[in-house]
């Protein structure tokens, strides 16, 4: 069994998780402004991605922009893997590849913790990427405590690149944002995306 073998049934079932959909998690969220740099970037990514419509190619020519930019904005304090294998414990199904992995460690060589965000990429049926998201949330939970560095969230996205829902994991209690953001407000999306690494840059106000 793997991350991706995961339905959510099994997941309440073996690891005894209680689910919350009616929430809001990022209401409060702040809009920061974005750099001229990812502007221009996605100006010539995005409709190749939506064009080629694959999700190894939004992966790469959407998610990673965004991802980058995060880093940039957090005064490069995170690090980000793509396409790793992180397993954690194969004997629990905790196993696989992950699409992206957000780290609070700047350290770039390897995944060290604490493991703070899970991204899974699809091209479409976001829904239905939910069960392996939330199978690598709660590997990463188990890897951040083996490794001695437990912090009280993990944070998820199930995206396509162009649409993004988000989940919270703190203990068993999975809550999942009742709602979809979108990339054409990426003042709103990265405002989002910097709160989860609760970077002290949160004051900034958006640019004209």
């Amino acid at each position: 069994m793997a991350y991706s073998d995961f339905k959510l049934p099994d997941l309440k079932r073996r690891f005894q998780l209680v689910f919350e959909e009616d929430v809001d998690l990022f209401a409060a969220a702040p809009e920061l402004p974005v750099s001229e740099w990812l502007k221009e970037t996605l100006r010539e990514t995005l409709p190749i991605a939506l064009a080629i419509n694959t999700e190894k190619v939004r992966s790469e020519l959407i998610i990673a922009p965004i991802l980058v930019e995060l880093r940039r904005q957090t005064e490069r304090s995170i690090s980000f893997f793509s396409g790793i294998d992180f397993s954690v414990d194969p004997s629990l199904g905790l196993n696989g590849v992950c699409d992206f992995i957000v780290s609070l460690s700047p350290e770039q060589l390897y995944v060290s913790a604490p493991v703070l965000i899970i991204f899974e990429a699809k091209n479409e049926d976001i829904k239905g990427g939910f069960p392996q998201c939330i199978a690598a949330m709660i590997a990463a939970q188990r890897f951040n405590e083996r490794e001695g560095h437990a912090i009280p969230v993990i944070h998820g996205s199930v995206t396509t690149g162009t649409n993004w829902r988000f989940l919270q994991l703190e203990q068993n209690v999975v809550r999942i944002d009742r709602r979809e953001y979108y990339v054409d407000n990426l003042n709103q999306l990265l405002g989002i995306l910097v709160t989860m690494t609760g970077w002290k840059t949160l004051n900034i106000p958006v640019s004209s």
